[in-house]
């Protein structure tokens, strides 16, 4: 059995940096060295450094394959079995081959090399990686047809990244070194801009790291390799699930901010024993809030605690283990069991425990919170209002003397319900025991002591302590439902605002912020949106107050809206029910999101399929006009080829001019084309400033060149300056003057006037060629049917804040009206009355 073939890879960042001359640069040390190296494919795209390092080596003849009448030529897989090398250079891996090759993408002839047993160098460009797609479209704006998957990539025993600076790279391109000169303008204002140069630099060079970090584990798993190797800092930090661990959280991103391309990773351990776990809700908030910082969340479950954090450390290669610290009198006394076996067997891992006491304690009780469900305010009046009213009500009762000891307990009843409905619970109880103390000193005997002599007054005094308790109680569990239902409704008529002016501020969500925040009381809200696949990078969508945040880190509350967006406030501390409305407010800022952004999209394929359509009129113009003066060349051609006719020399040389015409005008339409492609992709520069239309006329027919190009010319007196870009605008003038006299039959000349019309100023075309049943329906459109000039001009009179469109000249014909903004001033008027 034929061992299978070696798999090298060279990637890089974007095309140009150099991949195709490493790869052959690696094939000559190879031959230096003995070794058999063909070509089997190699794309030098004409780059003369590339075509010199292929010298001398062995190449093996491409396969031609005709697909819809075109030729194309395609690495020939059989003749490379055939020949059977050691090593065979084979370019672009993720290329896509023409249909009718055996395979469908290169990497799979590639596959069949490697099981004939032939190594293979190749080279791949980050962005066709099929995992990175979708991040190099959001970069870029470019989708990439041509895709490998990862799986391919990472099977390769070599991968190495040919890098090179997002500067130095530009620089090559400018020197000519990867594109044509034609091409060097759009690509350097498009694809190959700084900021995109650098992020798909960033996504080789983590990709490569963790190709290389898989290497590293699974060199560490065949040798059973335990301790931890410091080649990167990774942080454990150990979640409870218990609420409050948000500070931890914090915390341990800051500590491995402070390490430069360190990880930090979060565990929960999960107890499999029966015994009660965490929280779910707390869990799901704090996996939220981890992987809003740009950490990953991990759960593992086991009995023992301590053991699984250590042997998920261990297993993860980590450095560093964050634990939350003991907390309360009665920890500081015992001491945490899981932070002592932790860092008693931590062995190479560094331990840090970090006590803090914003976790919240485990409850004992379910008793209420001091001011109960009333307010501190009433809580206090209770307790004034118990300390006044029962030494009035046993100054009373004392002096009264007459309803016996049921009637004055009853009387004492009343009082602490009095004092539970003002005060709550606990002002009540104290208002029952002070009652019940009161009474049993003046109003049981012996009198003035707080003994009894008889066994039923004591059980009537346990008995109405007890009742007041119970009715303490009732009233505190009324309150409390009142003010619950009170918050209920408080944050329904938030909410319902909320989606009110959701509804009235479509797609506003500065102003939506703005209702959140002044809700809440808050001082800055920002909505913040990953930036891509870098959980650690954030930017603003959109904020309200002053010095809202720009980082999670910066908030001091966050909300998660989706996995890719995240409110951060900064302010006043919210509490849980704050906190649970916040929710509900991020569910109606996500959807006003999800609207503005369907609705941008929508916007943006509507503009590319508009884009898409004027792109292909411009070609489908472009192509008729070509094959006319393609088919004239060819005639004036074959003649000239003909020995026997023309006759004459003056016959000679009219043949040679409609020839030397017919190439001219196809160079012109070529560049037409080029220039439309430019105008299209946004890489023509356009300055709008007032023009004078007086000197855009007399350079545009002087631009018509020398000949006999006759034509009308009426001009109104003290025209206004027009808002344009002269170059652009003269361009557009020059062409149209001389598509009107390609038209214009003999002795009929085009007419052009100048004048105004609706506060603009138009400029008026008119010919008097014939017009074909296309050209008449398209009169009264922005752009005739047919004719790569007309398109031309139209898009660049739009780039220029224009217009352009086509009536039906009087007595037949058609007139191209050019319509363009009137600067406020008449710059012709201001002159003259200046001299």
């Amino acid at each position: 059995m034929v061992a299978r073939g070696r798999l090298r890879v060279y990637l890089g960042a974007a095309p140009g940096v150099g991949k195709t001359y490493a790869m052959l640069a690696e094939g000559q040390r190879r031959r230096g060295r003995g070794t058999d190296v063909v070509i089997g494919l190699v794309e030098p795209y004409g780059r003369r450094l590339t075509l010199e390092m292929a010298e001398g080596l062995e190449l093996v003849p491409r396969r031609t394959m005709v697909y819809r009448g075109l030729e194309f030529t395609e690495m020939d897989l059989d003749a490379v079995l055939s020949r059977r090398p050691q090593v065979a250079l084979v370019d672009e891996l993720a290329h896509t081959n023409v249909p009718g090759c055996r395979n469908e993408k290169r990497w799979q002839d590639v596959e069949e090399l490697l099981d004939a047993g032939i190594d293979v160098v190749s080279t791949l460009n980050i962005q066709h990686l099929l995992s990175l797609a979708d991040v190099v479209e959001e970069i870029t704006g470019v989708r990439q047809a041509e895709t490998i998957p990862d799986e391919v990539v990472r099977r390769a025993e070599q991968v190495e990244l040919v890098d090179m600076t997002p500067e130095a790279l530009r620089r090559r391109m400018v020197h000519g070194n990867v594109y044509p000169p034609d091409r060097v303008e759009v690509a350097l204002t498009h694809y190959f801009r700084p900021g995109n140069l650098t992020a798909l630099r960033e996504l080789a060079l983590l990709w490569v790291a963790d190709r290389v970090e898989e290497g590293l584990q699974r060199y560490r798993a065949e040798h059973g390799i335990v301790a931890p190797w410091e080649t990167k800092e990774r942080i454990v930090v150990a979640l409870s699930g218990k609420r409050g661990e948000e500070a931890l959280i914090r915390r341990a991103v800051r500590i491995a901010g402070r390490i430069p391309g360190s990880e930090l990773l979060a565990v929960h351990v999960a107890r499999d024993d029966g015994r009660v776990g965490a929280d779910p809700v707390v869990l799901a908030g704090h996996r939220a809030l981890v992987e809003s910082l740009g950490s990953s969340y991990h759960q593992v479950m086991d009995a023992d605690v301590a053991q699984a954090l250590l042997q998920f450390a261990r297993a993860e290669n980590a450095t560093q283990i964050v634990l939350g610290g003991a907390y309360g009198p009665l920890h500081e006394v015992l001491g945490d069991r899981v932070v002592a076996q932790v860092t008693r067997q931590a062995g190479g891992l560094d331990v840090h425990v970090l006590t803090h006491g914003r976790r919240e304690r485990a409850k004992a009780s379910a008793l209420p919170p001091l001011t109960g469900g009333l307010g501190r305010g009433r809580f206090w009046w209770g307790l004034v209002l118990a300390a006044v009213l029962l030494p009035v009500l046993t100054v009373t009762l004392t002096a009264v003397r007459g309803f016996g000891l049921a009637g004055e307990l009853l009387v004492y009843l009343m009082a602490v319900v009095g004092v539970a409905v003002v005060g709550g619970l606990y002002p009540a109880l104290v208002a029952a025991l002070g009652a019940g103390a009161l009474a049993n000193y003046f109003f049981v005997q012996p009198i003035h002591s707080l003994t009894v002599a008889r066994v039923g007054d004591a059980s009537v005094l346990v008995v109405f302590v007890a009742v007041a308790i119970v009715v303490s109680l009732a009233v505190e569990r009324s309150a409390r439902r009142a003010r619950r239902h009170a918050r209920a409704s408080a944050e329904a008529g938030a909410l319902a605002d909320l989606a009110t002016s959701a509804l009235r501020d479509r797609d506003d969500l500065p102003a939506l912020l703005e209702r959140v925040r002044t809700t809440f009381g808050l001082e800055a809200i920002s909505l913040l949106q990953r930036n891509g696949s870098d959980s650690r990078r954030w930017f603003v969508t959109a904020s309200s107050g002053p010095r809202s945040p720009e980082r999670p880190e910066q908030a001091d509350t966050e909300v998660s809206v989706t996995d890719e967006l995240m409110l951060a406030a900064r302010g006043r501390p919210l509490d849980a029910a704050d906190r649970r409305l916040l929710h509900g407010c991020a569910a109606q800022v996500a959807a006003t999101w999800e609207s503005r952004r369907s609705r941008q999209q929508a916007e943006a394929l509507s503009e590319r399929a508009v884009s898409d359509r004027r792109r292909a009129e411009a070609l489908q113009a472009a192509a008729s006009d070509l094959e006319a003066e393609v088919a004239a060349a060819q005639g004036a051609l074959e003649r000239l080829r003909e020995r026997r006719t023309p006759a004459t020399a003056a016959q000679w040389a009219a043949l040679c001019d409609r020839s030397q015409q017919a190439v001219r005008r196809i160079g012109a339409l070529v560049g037409d084309v080029l220039d439309l492609s430019r105008a299209h992709a946004g890489a023509l520069d356009v300055h709008l400033r007032p023009v004078d239309m007086d000197e855009v006329m007399a350079v545009a027919l002087g631009d018509l060149g020398p000949g006999g190009h006759i034509l009308t010319l009426e001009m109104t007196e003290d025209l206004p300056d027009v808002i344009a870009d002269a170059t652009v605008l003269t361009r557009v003038v020059t062409d149209l003057a001389a598509h009107a006299l390609r038209r214009s039959p003999d002795g009929e000349p085009p007419a052009v006037a100048v004048g105004t019309a609706d506060g603009r100023v138009e400029i008026r075309l008119a010919d008097h060629g014939p017009l074909d049943v296309e050209a008449r329906e398209a009169v009264g459109a922005l752009v005739p049917v047919t004719g790569l000039v007309p398109r031309l001009c139209a898009d660049l009179a739009q780039m220029i804040g224009g217009e352009l469109r086509w009536e039906a000249t009087a007595g037949g014909g058609l007139t191209a009206v050019l319509s363009l903004p009137a600067a406020a001033e008449s710059g012709n008027a201001a002159r003259r009355a200046a001299d």
